[in-house]
């Protein structure tokens, strides 16, 4: 995919330089403390004008109904440590030492005004995650494998799941070609006749839980009976989303014309290098990940993007408050909190 814009050197020194302040402070460890500063920086004019005019563009394109954007050249660390990968988020903590990609990261969803979501049952809650394969996931039904990912949402069988997904490329293989590819569901809605997406709007689906849930949270085989269509949003798994067992033959038959549908439509494919960017919707479309050619089997496995997910703004956060973990504005349980009065 054509880059949306490429920071010049100078704007990546004068854009890097800007998030100085907080980038030396982790927000795995201090959370509080680098989003306060982060803050800081954005109310005292502390970014630079261009940046946070690409980014009223951005939301410009999003409120006309664009949502995938490429940036290239953006602040990442320069160095970044080799994980052990049979625990690579707790070799994180105790090797990584600058946090510019996250600052970034950190700044770019403030100044797009969508809050960021974490799963609580997940990497301890933290807002900044990591695509990177761990070595028993290597085979399974997770984005932690090394392997590809089948078309997806997020997150498909939690009740609570992102708006948008951003990707940074922090160590990125130059010689294997890993591309993540994105559908977006209105070309898919043109090849499913009106009567498929009213059946599809229906709850006769279910989809299973991914592997690394399945070890998280025990006892969750799979989500409560959702609709695939849902005003305009998609709610789908490949391979994991089915019908249940009592579904008219029309909600099957629907089910694999919406399959063909992604077949169908257009595709916009991205490979992701070192300092790039790649935002898109989760719900408006569909993603996977396609291994195209790996030369060294090894160096692809330690490729490593930082990852956030985000809301579309308040108002839809703010839905979700029952699922908030200790106050924690958009860290969310795996299950509504309880109200005194409904136990």
């Amino acid at each position: 995919m054509n880059a949306y814009h490429i920071f010049t050197d100078e704007q990546l020194n004068e854009l890097s330089l800007s998030l100085s302040s907080f980038s030396t402070i982790s927000p795995y460890t201090d959370a509080s403390r680098f989003e306060e500063t982060m803050i800081h920086a954005v109310k005292n004019g502390l970014l630079p004008t261009f940046f946070m005019e690409l980014c009223e563009r951005i939301r410009s394109d999003r409120a006309n109904g664009l949502h995938v954007h490429v940036l290239k050249n953006c602040p990442v660390d320069l160095e970044v440590p080799d994980l052990d990968h049979d625990d690579p988020v707790n070799d994180k903590y105790r090797l990584k030492k600058t946090f510019l990609g996250e600052a970034f990261l950190g700044v770019f969803a403030y100044l797009l005004k969508t809050p960021l979501l974490s799963y609580a049952s997940r990497n301890n809650g933290d807002f900044f995650t990591d695509v990177v394969s761990i070595n028993r996931f290597k085979g399974k039904r997770t984005g932690f494998t090394d392997g590809d990912l089948i078309f997806h949402n997020d997150r498909s069988s939690h009740p609570v799941r992102a708006d948008y997904i951003t990707l940074l490329g922090v160590r990125c293989p130059s010689n294997d070609l890993v591309y993540t590819t994105y559908v977006d569901g209105q070309d898919m809605m043109g090849h499913l006749t009106p009567e498929q997406i009213q059946v599809l709007s229906e709850d006769w689906y279910f989809t299973e839980v991914d592997d690394l849930t399945k070890e998280k949270v025990k006892d969750w085989e799979k989500s409560s009976t959702h609709a695939i269509l849902n005003d305009g949003m998609i709610c789908f798994q490949d391979t994991l989303t089915q019908p249940v067992d009592d579904a008219p033959i029309e909600a099957v038959k629907a089910l694999l014309a919406f399959k063909d549908a992604i077949t169908k439509s257009p595709k916009t494919r991205h490979r992701l290098e070192y300092g790039d960017l790649f935002v898109f919707a989760n719900q408006f479309g569909l993603h996977n990940r396609e291994r195209i050619e790996v030369n060294n089997p090894e160096d692809t496995a330690k490729r490593w993007l930082l990852k956030t997910y985000t809301f579309r703004d308040h108002a839809v956060a703010d839905t979700f408050e029952d699922y908030w973990v200790n106050g924690v504005y958009g860290c969310v349980s795996d299950k509504p909190k309880v109200k005194e009065g409904n136990v």
